[in-house]
């Protein structure tokens, strides 16, 4: 009879730690998801810039007289930026993906600085529209580098804590790498006025 006694209570702590391990694994797919989920909306705002980049350099180049140099720049910015596979699970890839997007994004800042040269240019609306939009997505894309960090900080917590940290090594949930800041965006740019 005691026998018995034992092994029914074994068993019921054996399915109630199997119960509890597959509470802990559902709960590391859902934030695992909402990780991937938050790094989709980061790329589909950075896929936004890149179309609306593509669009006005073609505006662009529609101006006869303009620097053709810095527009290739910008081209081959963009191409770089467009062919960087990430992996989220990569920090590697990760940084290298930033890296890339702040190479476009200071070369088409240099494109818009040599745009102020050229007042036909500046004044159509299709470029006045496009310089609204990217403003916009500029912004949007900043929001969603938010929630992607927001998305991870709740994933590391999650695969970090005890006991979560053991069911998570053994399903292979391992700590995710936060978007960070371009290097040097931590100083106060130096804005000068040229006013006469």
């Amino acid at each position: 009879m005691k026998s018995r006694t034992g092994l029914f209570v074994i068993l019921g702590i054996i399915v109630l730690l199997f119960f509890w391990g597959c509470g802990i694994y559902n709960n590391l797919i859902g934030v695992d998801q909402d990780v991937k989920t938050k790094w989709g909306n980061v790329e589909t705002n950075y896929q936004r810039r890149t179309d609306l980049y593509n669009s006005v350099i073609k505006t662009i180049e529609g101006s006869a007289n303009f620097e053709k140099g810095t527009l290739t720049e910008v081209v081959q910015a963009r191409a770089k930026a467009t062919s960087i596979n990430v992996d989220i699970n990569d920090p590697k890839s990760l940084e290298a993906y930033q890296n890339a997007q702040a190479g476009l994004q200071s070369s088409f800042s240099k494109l818009l600085a040599v745009v102020e040269n050229y007042p036909d240019l500046k004044t159509t609306a299709a470029f006045q529209g496009f310089q609204a939009q990217i403003e916009g997505t500029e912004n949007r894309i900043n929001v969603a580098r938010q929630d992607y960090n927001a998305a991870v900080q709740s994933y590391n917590l999650k695969v970090k804590t005890f006991p979560n940290n053991i069911f998570a090594g053994m399903f292979g949930y391992h700590e995710k790498a936060f978007y960070k800041s371009d290097p040097g965006s931590e100083k106060a740019p130096d804005v000068q006025f040229n006013i006469k």
